[in-house]
């Protein structure tokens, strides 16, 4: 945890989600993770934006540091709540007004679903290599086909269940061809994917919702193309 942020617990429901709030000043940025990743993946970035703006770091639930309900149904909808409560608690804290949301990957459809519903409170949407819904150019990195696609997913599941080491050597080549630097590459490679164990019933489940999410977002492309944040 950065020096200077404090733990923010985030009540979900019966679970509670984990939240760091570093302080600083105009419209909080709230960082979201995406699969396989947690508040760690702004580990670096923290440390640039500590001081210039409040700045709000969060697992979903099922990840990190937050509760892993059991048979919990982890989908980006149930992820939309989620960012929900978080910014209920900064509300009930710094009494923010609008926010700046930045959303990597699996948190891209839970992010615009909020934005969508909450216009007002959208000083800027910044997306980072992530997707809403269905284009002809939307590829699914190998790793997450593997895992998405109905018919194979059960079966890659199985054997990475039975073979630990091809799991752990399957993340490494997944996750590691995003980071480019070599020594950073095997210093945070084997720590994300510690980290990563126990969030495993989330990564699956989110990752049988991901086809369903991509298509049924299609029917949102109108909203999306009035959305517009609203500046005050």
């Amino acid at each position: 945890m950065n020096p200077a942020s404090q733990i923010l617990p985030v009540p979900r429901g019966p679970n509670e989600m984990y939240a760091e709030v570093i302080q600083g000043t105009g419209a909080p940025v709230i960082l979201m993770h995406g699969f396989p990743d947690s508040t760690h993946l702004y580990d670096r970035l923290v440390p640039h934006l500590a001081g210039r703006r409040l700045v709000v770091r969060f697992d979903f639930l099922g990840w990190g540091r937050s509760d892993k309900p059991t048979g919990y149904p982890y989908t980006a909808a149930n992820q939309a709540d989620d960012l929900a409560a978080v910014v209920a608690a900064v509300d009930a804290q710094s009494g923010a007004g609008q926010l700046v949301l930045v959303a990597h990957d699996a948190s891209g459809p839970p992010a615009i679903d909020w934005a969508l519903a909450n216009p007002g409170r959208v000083a800027a949407l910044v997306l980072l290599n992530t997707y809403y819904h269905w284009t002809p150019g939307l590829r699914r990195p190998p790793a997450i086909a593997l895992y998405s696609t109905p018919g194979i997913r059960a079966a890659a599941r199985a054997l990475v269940r039975r073979r630990p080491d091809l799991d752990r050597r399957l993340y490494a080549w997944q996750v590691g061809g995003f980071i480019r630097d070599p020594q950073v590459r095997a210093q945070l490679v084997p720590q994300l994917y510690e980290q990563f164990l126990p969030a495993r019933p989330a990564f699956w489940r989110l990752n049988d919702d991901l086809l369903t999410t991509v298509f049924t977002r299609r029917r949102r492309i109108q909203e999306l193309r009035r959305f517009a944040p609203r500046s005050r």
